[in-house]
């Protein structure tokens, strides 16, 4: 029965003599002599499957050396202990059943002994999440985003979910994607900003939602998708942006450290080292920002949002400092959304981005909780105020000072394990060009 099950690493050289069944994939094959060798691959590892012609059932031989590369199969026998096999144990064959033989030729080698570009990696995705070090990043992923949620749990955060499908722009852009709502308009989500917002006043003063943002940029390069998963907050009775940023230092340190001692074995096989992160994080003031870049030979023009070009040589800059981690604050405000908070200076605003490496994960600020003066910006930014009803009325009713964040999951893992491109941290990725699988 599958029930008796165990995984690769459930199996210690200890339990020598003892029978078991795995179970999953032919991971590769060969001969040698009068021994036939199968490598089994599941989820945590491999077993090396021997079977001695002279020692083993006959069907059982033919069944093995029949096996193609990727077939599904259940291997019942005995663990014998084995200082050259993997893991210090082989496993002796009474049976060997074949669950689901796999066509051949493969069109890529789960091995990766045969290098294939992104392209057809994506397309043949299935397989090629079966390599140990593509899976590895889905295993780092799993954990980071666990641990946002403990943390977040521990601070009193609510875990939501607000919906995807939308009557009006988030961000007063127009990046949407239109969808067929019955007789109505609507769109997919940009983000859950104004949900976010409404929820401050319901008494659920402390929310977080592992959000899906849909945005029709018709970007294609190594940094952008269209369909983006968030660790998206908002938290109600603070001060300023300030307390916002605490809690995202604590965050973002609790994802790292938690990676660095839960998925040791990942960060070998992606052959990574992570640096634990030092508290608090630096905070620079957005015209520091630009003057750092411009003596560093790079022009910004003062008032406009950071380029890519720009993020990446003050992460240069800062790097040199020792700083790998850091936030960029105080940003004007005329490059914001309309509910973000203006400074006391009113060319400034409560805002705030988290850098990795000179990469954007994390953008927030303190949000407008004043009725007037949010009708007032939105209207500044040639919106309709008519356009976000629902929105407007709950703030007519008492809502406390607020702030919150969106965390850019796949942009996260990208930075932290310097991976080449984004897509390599979404299991199916949605790009311009990429629809399916």
């Amino acid at each position: 029965m599958m029930m008796d099950r165990r995984y690769s690493d459930e199996i210690t050289p200890e339990m020598d003599g003892l029978k078991v069944t795995v179970a999953g994939w032919v991971h590769d094959k060969r001969k040698l002599g009068g021994l036939l060798f199968v490598v089994l691959r599941d989820r945590e590892g491999i077993v090396q499957v021997t079977l001695p012609k002279k020692f083993v059932v006959p069907e059982v031989f033919e069944t093995a050396r029949g096996l193609t590369k990727e077939s599904v199969i259940r291997v019942t026998g005995t663990v014998q202990k084995e200082d050259k096999a993997p893991n210090g144990y082989e496993i002796i064959p009474d049976g060997i059943e074949v669950l689901s033989p796999a066509a051949t030729p493969l069109p890529l080698d789960p091995t990766g002994k045969v290098e294939a570009n992104l392209d057809t990696r994506l397309d043949n995705r299935v397989i090629d999440l079966r390599r140990g070090e593509v899976a590895a990043i889905f295993k780092i992923r799993d954990t980071a985003i666990e641990a946002a949620r403990e943390y977040l749990r521990s601070e009193k955060f609510v875990e939501v979910q607000t919906p995807r499908i939308i009557s009006t722009s988030s961000e007063g852009g127009t990046d949407l994607f239109p969808v067929a709502y019955f007789e109505k308009e609507a769109f997919l989500a940009q983000s859950p900003q104004l949900y976010k917002q409404m929820l401050m006043g319901t008494g659920f003063d402390r929310v977080y939602e592992i959000a899906t943002y849909f945005r029709a940029e018709e970007h294609d390069t190594i940094w952008h998708l269209n369909e983006v998963t968030a660790v998206d907050c908002e938290m109600a009775f603070i001060e300023d942006e300030g307390d916002v940023l605490v809690v995202i230092e604590n965050l973002v340190a609790g994802m790292i450290n938690a990676v660095r001692e839960r998925c040791g074995k990942q960060l070998e096989i992606l052959g990574r080292e992570l640096n634990e992160p030092r508290l608090p994080f630096t905070r620079v003031r957005y015209d520091d920002a630009v003057k750092m870049i411009d003596e560093a030979g790079l022009k910004v023009p003062h008032g406009e949002d950071l380029t890519t070009e720009a993020e990446k040589k003050l992460g240069e800059i800062m790097k040199e400092r020792g700083e790998e981690l850091y936030f960029v604050v105080k940003y004007p405000l005329r490059i914001k959304p309309f509910y973000t908070m203006p400074d006391e200076d009113p060319v400034y605003s409560n805002s705030f981005d988290l850098e990795i490496k000179g990469r954007e994960i994390i953008s927030g600020s303190q949000r407008i909780h004043q009725y007037d003066l949010l009708v007032e910006r939105i209207k500044k930014k040639g919106l309709n105020p008519d356009n976000f009803g629902s929105y407007l009325e709950a703030f007519k009713y008492g809502i406390p000072p607020h702030g919150g964040f969106g965390l850019g999951i796949e942009r996260f893992i990208m930075t932290l394990l310097d991976l080449p491109n984004v897509r390599e941290a979404v299991l199916f990725p949605r790009d311009r060009k990429r629809l399916t699988p």
